[in-house]
């Protein structure tokens, strides 16, 4: 006899909490192996094929390509032991689970333990749905003083976040999906109607707002917008952060990049220059190459130095990290700074490419813009952002010149440092563009 399994879209990482389906890789009625690839998703972050965990045989398909998806929400039922289209039958071992989806998502509990609510989302005419009974929906409990607790209908975490920041009561709402399910939308109109009440007991009869909100649209604060806004605002709410600058005349380092350059051999980029530097400075202010531990109250200093740098694209602004950036030469830097971008552009970064940095690189010069007071990348404890380099006046060997001339700038979190040694990595940073021998003579 056949057991319906269902899969859901599990925990992708990074804080990320919906995804969009791009791609099927498979149809109603494939039999799909244990860990096999069964849709191809685009997270706020990157694109990423999700493995299915069970064996078996596909019932049913939930959402088409071009839906966005919370996590917890049903991707495929999946039939095991059920035989397929007149075939053998599908062994039952896939029942158990492999383990071994993605962050955060266990498969290895028994499915009879797991507690869920299937929406009976419409299915193509050729799709083949095996249902099962839907238990009871989650209790959400300690419900406000006078509110009985009770039965919660939902299902995304996503909506019970979103409630929960809007000090929403769930219990309030009705849902207006299967069976009373509360959704997304059904959480976005609530809050959409408290709106003009809260305004209008804080305006005047006569003001006029209201007349000047008349053309105003909203866009919805989700993708790789939202999600870094999250980060972003938690930089701000969690790290005191500061900020120093320096200039620095540039004309050396560009020297130097167009004599390597000028020999056979693959091309080194600036950035990659920049990173050498950064590397070097932080293995003599290693208080840089840390992160803050809040529950431990400990700053956690690391060995190596994940770095990484800023790059913006169609979808938005990604922070691609090159592991052991430390032990990699200019040329090696090059290739992998080349090769994130070119991953970056064409949304094919995984999540292993966008976490565990320890220092970013913003090279934000490419802007036309000469300086900025960058926001952290939490969790890490600093940022080292570079200006555009352009001809400016300056005084070179007592005497005014027309030099290369690039804004340093250093963000970095208070609680780890002081002024002193973030002044002493920052002018070493700039004593390095300006004599790269600098370098050479303290590696």
């Amino acid at each position: 006899m056949a057991q319906v399994l269902e899969f859901k879209l599990p925990d992708l990482g990074e804080g990320l909490t919906e995804a969009e389906i791009v791609r099927w890789l498979v149809q109603v009625g494939d039999v799909v192996a244990v860990d096999q690839p069964v849709v191809e998703v685009e997270t706020a972050k990157a694109m990423v094929e999700v493995p299915c965990p069970y064996g078996g045989v596909v019932t049913a398909r939930f959402g088409e390509e071009g839906t966005e998806l919370p996590v917890g929400a049903p991707l495929i039922t999946v039939a095991v032991g059920a035989p397929a289209s007149g075939g053998p039958e599908v062994p039952a071992k896939g029942a158990e689970g492999s383990g071994n989806v993605l962050v955060g998502y266990g498969t290895s509990e028994a499915p009879a333990r797991r507690r869920r609510i299937r929406s009976a989302r419409p299915e193509p005419a050729a799709s083949v749905t095996v249902a099962a009974p839907a238990p009871a929906a989650p209790v959400l409990p300690g419900g406000p003083a006078g509110k009985p607790d009770g039965p919660v209908p939902v299902i995304s975490p996503l909506v019970r976040r979103l409630a929960r920041e809007n000090d929403l009561d769930l219990r309030e709402l009705t849902g207006s999906g299967p069976e009373g399910l509360i959704l997304r939308a059904d959480v976005e109109n609530a809050l959409r109607g408290a709106a003009p009440r809260d305004r209008a007991a804080q305006l005047p009869p006569a003001s006029s707002a209201s007349s000047a909100l008349s053309g105003s649209r909203r866009v919805p604060l989700k993708g790789v917008r939202g999600a870094v806004a999250d980060k972003l605002s938690r930089s701000r709410r969690e790290i005191p952060d500061a900020t120093c600058w320096v200039d620095a005349d540039a004309t050396e380092l560009m020297r130097a990049r167009a004599a390597m350059n000028a020999s056979a051999g693959p091309k080194i980029s600036l950035l990659a220059l920049l990173a050498r530097i950064c590397t070097a400075a932080l293995a003599r202010f290693p208080e840089l190459n840390s992160t803050v531990d809040l529950a431990a109250r400990e700053i956690v200093q690391f060995d190596q130095v994940h770095l990484g740098f800023a790059a913006q694209t169609e979808r938005g602004l990604v922070v691609p990290v090159v592991r052991d950036a430390h032990a990699l030469d200019a040329e090696g830097l090059t290739a992998e700074f080349a090769r994130l971008t070119e991953a970056s552009r064409d949304g094919r970064l995984t999540p292993a490419d966008l976490t565990g940095g320890t220092f970013t690189l913003n090279n934000y010069g490419v802007f036309g813009v000469d300086g900025s007071t960058p926001i952290i990348n939490h969790p890490e404890a600093a940022m080292l952002g570079v200006g555009r380099i352009i001809p400016k006046p300056w005084v070179h060997e007592g005497e005014l010149a027309v030099r290369q001339v690039v804004q340093l700038s250093l963000t970095f979190d208070h609680r780890v440092c002081d002024g002193g040694t973030a002044g002493g990595f920052l002018r070493y940073v700039a004593d390095c563009v300006e004599q790269p021998a600098v370098l050479l003579r303290t590696l």
